[in-house]
C-alpha cells in the first residue's frame, strides 16, 4: 500500500510539472534578465517590495504555489488557446480568463495601485505569466494540451513535447540561470526596442507563429542533439524577449 501511494504521488507530481511554463531555470533566466535591463529607480523600487527576495526566483512563486488549492483558479491564467485557422479576437477569451487577460490585468493593477491581493503578489504573476507567454506551447491550437499529450523520447528519455521546451531543452545545457542569461543576454537597442514597443497580444501571437517549428518533429518522436540544435537559439530569443519586456514594464510602473 506504501509502494502504491508513493508511485501516485509521484505520477501526481510529474502531471503537475507538464502543465507548468518554463522550468525552474527558464523562469530565473527571465527574472535575471529583466534585472538586468531595469533602471537603477526601478530595480530599487521593486527590491523593496520584494524584500530578500530576487527578481530572478520570484518568477517560480505562481508554480510553487500550486499546492495550494485555494489558488486552483489560477491555473488557467498560464496559457491561452488559439486555433490554428482563426485569431485570438475570432477566439475569445475564456470566462475563466488566459495569460493574455491576466498580464493586462496585472499591469493595470501595478499602475493603478488598486490590486486584487497586493503589490508582492502582483510582481510575482507578472515576472511568471510574462514568462510563459513566451514559451511557445502556451499558447496553445486546442488539441494537445499544449504538447503535454504528445509523448515523445527527449534524450533517450520518456517526455512530452511541452517539457521538451519548458525545461529539456533548457536543462541539457547544463548551466546554472545566472551562466545561462550571460550567454544569451545579448540585444541591441534597437531589438529591446522592438520588442518593448509591442502588446501582450502580439507576444502570444509571436508564440503561436512558432507552432510549425515546434511541431516538425522526426517520424519515430525520437528526439536528441538535432532537434535541440533547430530549436535552441528560438527558445533563447523567447527567454530574452520575455525578460526584455518583463523590465520594459517594471521600468514604466517603478523606474
Amino acid at each position: 500500500m506504501k509502494k502504491f501511494t508513493f508511485l501516485v504521488l509521484i505520477t501526481m507530481i510529474f502531471t503537475a510539472i507538464d502543465t507548468f511554463g518554463w522550468g525552474k531555470t527558464g523562469h530565473r533566466i527571465v527574472g535575471q534578465i529583466a534585472y538586468n535591463h531595469m533602471t537603477k529607480k526601478a530595480r530599487k523600487n521593486v527590491q523593496k517590495i520584494l524584500g530578500h527576495e530576487s527578481l530572478a526566483n520570484s518568477g517560480n512563486w505562481m508554480d510553487f504555489i500550486r499546492s495550494d488549492k485555494s489558488y486552483d483558479h489560477q491555473t488557467p491564467w498560464h496559457y491561452c488557446t488559439i486555433p490554428d485557422s482563426i485569431t485570438y479576437e475570432q477566439a475569445g477569451t475564456p470566462e475563466e480568463g488566459d495569460v493574455i487577460m491576466s498580464i493586462e490585468k496585472i499591469i493595470s493593477e501595478l499602475k493603478t495601485k488598486n490590486f486584487q491581493a497586493d503589490e508582492l503578489w502582483a510582481i510575482r504573476c507578472l515576472a511568471h505569466l510574462v514568462g510563459d507567454i513566451h514559451q511557445p506551447l502556451h499558447v496553445g491550437n486546442g488539441k494537445d494540451k499544449g504538447g503535454n499529450e504528445l509523448k515523445l523520447k527527449y534524450m533517450f528519455q520518456s517526455s512530452n513535447l511541452h517539457r521538451v521546451w519548458d525545461s529539456g531543452m533548457i536543462d541539457h545545457q547544463q548551466l546554472s540561470f545566472t551562466e545561462y542569461s550571460i550567454s544569451i543576454d545579448f540585444a541591441s537597442e534597437k531589438q529591446k526596442a522592438q520588442w518593448q514597443n509591442s502588446s501582450v497580444l502580439d507576444w502570444a501571437n509571436e508564440s503561436k507563429s512558432l507552432r510549425e517549428q515546434v511541431y516538425t518533429l522526426p517520424e519515430d518522436k525520437f528526439l536528441t542533439y538535432g532537434y535541440t540544435f533547430d530549436n535552441i537559439n528560438t527558445l533563447n530569443q523567447r527567454l530574452i524577449q520575455a525578460g526584455i519586456r518583463l523590465a520594459g514594464i517594471l521600468n514604466e510602473v517603478y523606474g
